[in-house]
């Protein structure tokens, strides 16, 4: 990809005037964020192709209206309601054959699609070898196939993880060598049954620490085979957490990763984590991600294609100046917790980090399980439903699932996004920045604090008062219990000696 090829007058939103563009993807944290800031800010985008698949008792129409009703789109609906009626409905499934496609669909796809978003996959770390092979590298050989058919196609972005290839420390904008054989794999996974190659995921994964990545890992191979006969680009996003600034500060919709574990310990409920206190956490707001994609896509449409271009691949992370540790943030948080507090908390908000798997387990046992059934033995004694032992198993589960990112450091070659930035147009800057140099990680968490006590946990803001009267009491519960502990441990000293 040379960029002089590309005509710097040719701004964002007149490449994406009347393009049609087909995404996967739709309903997940990028998926959302994504449609609404091309809906915004490219309003002459003629269409996008929405696959879904019913879900939870909803059918399409239920969950496109359910997802348009979330605070993420006031603004557009504010400023542009009639740009929703640019969603076409496709009924699909990434983790069936052929994505579960009408022919009528397919054909449909196949004449007006101009652009390809692949950004839907099972995020799930413990997702069985079978299911995260079928749905997250299969879907891509099929969503591959299907472009192979459109005349009409300028650009296939596929939103890989920057984490697909963690034996390297360092990890360059390029692709690496494959990890097995994309096609056996796929084989594999649609011949043997759940039972069969879940005793064989052990040997398949060798190093790499879950399906996730394995099968993320694959689709890089099948995408970059795809390559010689296709406009295509992969994005690596690192860890997505809540929006900088665009449509709305601190927007965030999922309890993944790391979030989920810090609105756990901003309810007192999370005591101890298996996590480095020393190791750089590679965060980036998922706006920037968005605006990264469109520009990975706006730089592939405008450059002029041929069988021996080299594959972009771009590293969506957090600049090494910008990073911040795991203890940091948490430092942080734990003192805006005082002032942004949730409601309802359990205990002081703290956790110790510790890499130590046996003293993380003495110490869940000790801090979360014990409290936990005695918490839900009072619940249930006043009549409510116990549930602290089952969020606490939940939370056991999601930290030893991250643990390998949380113990372990990796440094991004940010190459390629540089030169993104350098492309933008100056009066497109503003709108489609990726540039995150003025980036602030306390106005950051205060942020997505926020953003978590809103569209997280429900919480009303004009509730905070209240919030902040109940932390104040738990505050004085927790240092009374305290120090009738350590004054009966001295007692338990004084009488033994």
């Amino acid at each position: 990809m040379d960029k002089n090829t590309i005509d710097p007058a040719k701004s964002i939103p007149t490449f994406y005037a009347g393009q049609s563009i087909f995404l996967t993807g739709a309903t997940g944290f990028l998926g959302k964020v994504y449609i609404e800031k091309i809906l915004r800010s490219c309003p002459d985008v003629r269409e996008i192709f929405v696959l879904m698949r019913p879900k939870k008792g909803l059918n399409l129409n239920e969950r496109l209206e359910k997802m348009l009703n979330l605070p993420l789109f006031d603004k557009l609906r504010e400023e542009q309601s009639s740009s929703f009626k640019k969603l076409i409905l496709v009924s699909g499934d990434i983790s069936q054959e052929n994505l579960d496609l009408s022919a009528v669909d397919r054909q449909m796809l196949t004449e007006r699609v101009t652009i390809i978003i692949h950004s839907g996959a099972s995020v799930k770390f413990n997702d069985s070898l079978k299911y995260a092979i079928l749905t997250n590298t299969r879907s891509t050989r099929d969503i591959c196939i299907l472009a192979e058919s459109m005349k009409n196609l300028v650009a296939l972005v596929y939103v890989s993880t920057a984490y697909t290839h963690l034996d390297n420390p360092f990890i360059e904008e390029k692709m690496y060598p494959p990890v097995v054989d994309w096609r056996k794999m796929i084989k594999v996974a649609e011949s043997l049954d759940e039972y069969i190659l879940s005793i064989f995921t052990a040997k398949c994964l060798n190093n790499i620490p879950n399906t996730y990545i394995f099968s993320k890992n694959l689709a890089e191979n099948v995408i970059q085979e795809y390559s010689l006969s296709l406009p295509c680009a992969i994005v690596r996003p690192s860890i997505v957490l809540n929006s900088l600034k665009d449509p709305i500060p601190g927007w965030i919709d999922n309890f993944n990763g790391p979030i989920g574990l810090f609105v756990v310990a901003g309810k007192g409920l999370l005591r101890v984590l298996v996590a480095s206190n020393y190791i750089s956490q590679n965060d980036i707001p998922v706006d920037t991600v968005i605006n990264t994609i469109i520009l990975v896509t706006w730089k592939l449409g405008l450059t002029t294609f041929t069988p021996d271009s080299t594959l972009l691949v771009v590293n969506c992370t957090l600049p090494e100046e910008k990073n911040f540790t795991l203890r940091e943030f948490s430092n942080i948080i734990t003192k805006l917790s005082e002032e942004i507090p949730c409601e309802g908390v359990l205990w002081t908000p703290s956790a110790l980090f510790t890499e130590s798997l046996i003293m993380h387990y003495v110490l869940t046992i000790l801090w979360h399980i014990l409290p936990a059934i005695l918490i839900d033995l009072l619940l249930k004694l006043s009549g409510r439903r116990p549930m602290i032992l089952g969020l606490q198993r939940k939370v056991y589960v999601t930290n030893r699932a991250v643990q390998h990112f949380m113990c372990n450091e990796w440094k991004f070659d940010n190459t390629n996004s540089r030169d993104l930035m350098s492309l933008i147009p100056s009066n497109n800057r503003e709108m489609f920045s990726i540039d995150l140099s003025d980036f602030n990680v306390e106005k950051y968490a205060r942020n997505a604090l926020i953003g978590a006590k809103k569209y997280l946990l429900h919480e009303d803001m004009n509730r905070l008062d209240a919030a902040k009267a109940h932390r104040k009491r738990m505050d004085l519960f927790v240092a009374t219990f305290k120090t009738i502990v350590a004054i009966g441990m001295l007692w338990m000293i004084y009488k033994c000696s």
